[in-house]
């Protein structure tokens, strides 16, 4: 049986080592989540386009035109290109990296959006 004071010991050890590793583990949690969360945004986004041109086309019987095709080959070209930005590793600057990445994001949605609506 171990004696109380050996338990205090350990405990304040663990305490310890948790306390010094809290701030580097934490960090790479939040970073990792951006990552992910900025891909699901990608994904959801430029998804979401896509879907919108499938239902302009059917509720204008217009289904396969070349301006919807062309709209859905640049969301595809796009999200490539976004998600390859997010995977690349060897940046400088990871944070500020990724915000470029969220900003282009931004912008390309925004022109696909107005193709959208001259389609529709």
């Amino acid at each position: 049986m171990q004696a109380s004071g050996d338990h205090a010991v350990k405990e304040k050890q663990l305490f310890s080592l948790r306390r010094r590793t809290k701030g580097y583990f934490c960090k790479k949690i939040s970073e990792m989540a951006n990552i992910r969360d900025l891909k699901k945004d990608i994904n959801y986004v430029l998804g979401d386009i896509i879907e919108a041109v499938y239902i302009i086309e059917e509720s204008n019987k217009t289904t396969g035109s070349k301006e919807g095709n062309a709209i859905i080959d640049q969301a595809i070209v796009t999200f490539d290109d976004l998600i390859a930005k997010v995977n690349k590793r060897d940046v400088e600057n990871r944070k500020a990296h990724l915000k470029a990445v969220r900003k282009e994001l931004e912008k390309e949605a925004t022109i696909l959006i107005g193709k959208l609506n001259k389609l529709g």
